[in-house]
């Protein structure tokens, strides 16, 4: 329990923190890891390169200063991102060394300013939110673990068939090394894959998620190969150019929150993004084989049909099944957007699910919003760590 000494001074300290959050959190990753290069295995380099780490760690800490006095306003946010400490194998033993890595930082930013009181206030709180995440990342990893198939932290995966959906996405069937069965996840989750790419020194992993509804043989992602030559495309080039069958790879148990409500009958509509149709694609088979008379929307904006992964096989399920409908919109061959208009043709009781670019998802729902939908019924998910999307922030 924290002092009410230790809760005003956090209190007190939140507009510093506002103001020069990113700041700090950018000296903390840089010293952290010239103390722990090893963590470099773990983190996300393309993230920790355009700044999307630095900024989402600063809003975590913000949040958790603004909400000190009841710490539970942020549960939500500390679950989601335990999905994402649990899909990157963190463990207990790390959390007193970013602990310390950021309180330096705190200090090295503020400088005079961060009075020993304040630096043993923030200590003190530090050590309250560790427990929390600790405690939530421990049932997580114990569920995981204890299901059928399950394991904890890494497991190896082999490739048993690699499947080119589109010109830029490729399905990748996993299938466990040892022989077992996989255990089962919820429409909409991921999985988190590791590798070792030759030529470069630390390991990475990447989050894909699962683009088929569960069974107990094999896994599938479905990846967007990146050429820009950036840090976020080199995992996806060599699992695209050099990962082929038989190869392994490392694999962590399903995680995330973006998850099909199988306990609604409502009408269902999916707005996907480019490969942003990965999970959607897994609740659509998911809703297929438990709620055949539900009704599915499904808009898929690509930039072109050759981008347009699945396209065939939702094209061959909207002539098939009667309470299904798949609409594609082409931006650069047929100049076709998701626009509001087409958006306020979604019946007005539906669950809507969104993914893809930030910009495509600011979009969308901010059109969903003026058209009267509720944010109870719109379901998204970012790819990366969390930023808050203007549309959202905004209401």
């Amino acid at each position: 329990m924290l002092s009410q000494e230790t809760r005003t001074i956090i209190k007190a300290t939140a507009p510093v923190l506002a103001q020069h959050g990113t700041t700090i959190t950018t000296e903390f990753y840089r010293s952290m890891f010239e103390a722990h290069p090893e963590l470099l295995n773990v983190f996300n380099h393309a993230n920790q390169a355009k700044g999307r780490q630095q900024t989402a760690l600063a809003n975590t800490v913000y949040a958790a200063a603004v909400h000190i006095d009841n710490l539970e306003a942020i549960l939500p946010s500390v679950v989601q991102i335990a999905h994402k400490h649990v899909s990157l194998g963190i463990v207990p033993e790390q959390y007193p060394i970013v602990g310390e890595f950021l309180l330096k930082a705190i200090k090295t930013v503020l400088g005079d300013a961060a009075t020993p009181e304040i630096i043993n206030a923030w200590a003190e709180a530090y050590g309250v939110i560790a427990d929390v995440f600790i405690s939530v990342e421990k049932g997580m990893y114990d569920q995981a673990a204890e299901q059928n198939g399950g394991w904890r932290l890494f497991k190896d995966f082999t490739v048993v068939e690699k499947v080119q959906e589109s010109d830029l996405i490729t399905s990748f069937y996993l299938k466990p090394a040892d022989g077992s069965t996989v255990p089962t996840y919820q429409p909409g989750q991921y999985i988190s894959v590791r590798v070792k790419i030759p030529g470069e020194q630390y390991m990475m992993i990447r989050q894909y998620s699962l683009s088929k509804a569960a069974d107990a043989e094999t896994f599938r992602i479905s990846v967007k190969r990146e050429d820009d030559q950036d840090p976020n495309g080199k995992v996806s080039v060599y699992l695209h150019d050099q990962l082929e069958v038989g190869g392994v790879v490392e694999v962590t148990p399903p995680a995330g929150e973006f998850v099909l409500d199988e306990s609604r009958q409502t009408p269902v509509v999916f707005l996907a993004g480019g490969v942003g149709i990965t999970p959607l694609m897994s609740m659509t088979e998911r809703l297929l084989q438990t709620s055949a008379n539900r009704p599915i929307h499904f808009y898929h904006a690509a930039r072109s049909e050759k981008d347009a992964a699945f396209a065939d096989a939702l094209t061959k399920l909207d002539a098939e099944q009667e309470h299904l409908s798949y609409i594609s919109f082409f931006s650069e061959t047929d100049g076709q957007f998701i626009t509001r208009e087409v958006l306020a043709n979604i019946p007005q009781n539906a669950d809507i699910y969104v993914c893809g670019p930030v910009g495509f998802m600011e979009s969308m729902i901010a059109n969903l919003i003026d058209l009267g939908f509720s944010q109870e019924q719109i379901h998204y998910e970012f790819f990366g760590p969390s930023i808050a999307l203007k549309a959202l922030a905004t209401v």
